[in-house]
């Protein structure tokens, strides 16, 4: 109830119910001014100011990722990561470059992920000039500390001990594993042996391999002038001699087939009271022309009002929490992904709930309400990726990253506003595949009821072991 007060009356209006809500047009997107130039090292630079406040933030991208590791050495993407930053420069040890950023207010950070590495830096305006030194220096000069190397070998180790302890955590594992196959670099675990593989000597030569000026891309907004800006980079990193042209090919990484073609898997969990549940098969990438189209599928779906929270949830109190969602990756291909979590005896019409859904979005053309709602919705919160101009040129950045078209941007929104009826139920009809669907459940089999087994034909149910291997004694 909303509570209205005027002239000393107090009066209530009852709350609208969310079909009844209007949504205001949204804003175009307009990006805000930025140069975009190369150095003669090639590295390629991004400048966008802002000077609402006295802030400036710059983040570097490196094309690596965990992904080109060795398979035997999962990890030492994660390991370099760390270590970049926490283990020194040649001019400064871990301690002092703490201590400096510190003094300053300010922070350098560096990480890897599966399909590229990053290093960003954030200050003062007034210090810039100390930090983006400082910034320049790690990336460039980084010591690799052996201590900090060790150290962070140790928490990765104490991350693997309780790995384990999260039932979400073992369910995202396992399910990369059985749509990916469990040996790709897109679902490999890291175990003892293969940190204990991992030498200071590897650490340098990953790092070696990959970060020089001409596969970077550098941007950089805040509180400066350009032209200052641009000498303060020249005199960093100017001199930064460019490496040896890296030609990676992506395809060789990208999985051809899903792993596993359906089946229910368990992993149990005895003492457990509720399952948490994922259900999906290989998915596809942003490029896809199909993309703004699967965007509103997503908003048909989900959400507070989507399809699934109002059947599985709100009719039929099989969930705490529901979702089924197109996921598609920037060069390698995603995963169509649904699932949830529910008590332990509503695990199988919880599972069933959600393939019915799937079924019909793809054999019944949805409203013209539901696909206002979802255009609305898909709109508004891409809308909130360009709030700020750091979210703007993160996003620029990462479309020069992957080889996306400058305008992507504007070619996502004229999509998924030019997305019809038809165009819906042609991309479900396409892109979800129910015979394709595996089925993973962390819990306890002994309250689930009617069992999993109820779910196949053949009454077939495969349990997964996720006992974490010994540490090697030698």
């Amino acid at each position: 109830m909303w509570l209205l007060f005027n002239a000393g009356i107090v009066t209530a209006e009852s709350a609208k119910h969310y079909t009844d809500l209007e949504f205001a047009p949204p804003p175009e997107i307009v990006l805000p001014p930025f140069d975009r130039f190369e150095l003669d090292n090639g590295m390629v630079v991004y400048l966008m100011e802002d000077r609402e406040l006295p802030l400036v933030s710059g983040t570097a991208l490196i094309r690596t990722g965990d992904r080109w590791e060795p398979g035997n050495q999962t990890g030492l993407g994660q390991i370099l990561g760390q270590v970049l930053r926490t283990g020194g420069t040649t001019l400064h040890s871990p301690n002092e470059l703490n201590e400096l950023l510190e003094r300053r207010a300010a922070s350098v950070e560096t990480s890897i992920d599966t399909t590229s590495a990053s290093a960003s830096f954030s200050a003062l305006s007034q210090d810039l000039n100390e930090v983006f030194g400082l910034f320049a220096e790690v990336l460039r000069t980084p010591a690799f500390a052996p201590e900090q190397i060790e150290l962070a070998k140790s928490q990765q180790g104490g991350a693997i001990a309780r790995r384990n302890d999260s039932p979400s955590a073992i369910a995202s594992r396992e399910f990369q594993k059985l749509i990916y196959g469990e040996n790709s670099p897109y679902a490999r675990t890291i175990e003892y042996q293969t940190l204990s593989n991992i030498s200071r000597s590897d650490v340098v030569q990953f790092y070696q391999r990959y970060f020089h000026p001409n596969n970077m891309i550098l941007g950089i907004v805040g509180d400066f002038e350009k032209a200052e800006m641009r000498r303060l980079i020249e005199q960093k990193l100017g001199d930064w001699k460019p490496g040896p042209t890296i030609s990676k090919n992506i395809a060789e990484l990208s999985p051809t087939a899903q792993a596993q073609q359906g089946g229910v898997f368990l992993v149990e969990r005895p003492q457990l009271t509720q399952s948490t549940i994922q259900i999906g098969h290989l998915g596809g990438e942003l490029n896809s022309p199909d993309y703004p189209a699967l965007s509103v599928l997503n908003g048909v779906m989900n959400g507070f009002g989507g399809r699934l929270f109002n059947q599985v949830r709100s009719r039929e109190g099989l969930a705490y929490s529901v979702y089924g969602v197109w996921s598609p990756r920037y060069d390698y291909p995603g995963m169509f992904i649904a699932g949830g979590q529910t008590r332990s005896e509503a695990t199988v019409p919880f599972i069933q709930s959600v393939f019915r859904e799937i079924e019909r979005i793809r054999t019944e053309p949805i409203t013209q309400e539901e696909l206002q709602y979802a255009q609305d919705t898909t709109l508004n919160s891409f809308i909130f990726n360009f709030a700020d101009p750091s979210q703007t040129l993160s996003r620029l950045m990462r479309y020069e990253y992957y080889g996306y078209p400058e305008d992507f941007i504007f070619q996502y929104r004229r999509g998924v506003e030019a997305t019809t009826i038809e165009d819906v139920q042609r991309v479900a009809q396409k892109y979800l595949n129910p015979n394709q669907l595996v089925t993973l459940v962390v819990g306890n089999p002994m309250e689930i009821n009617p069992p999993l087994s109820s779910l196949t034909p053949d009454k077939t149910v495969t349990s997964i072991d996720i006992s974490i291997p010994e540490p090697s004694r030698s």
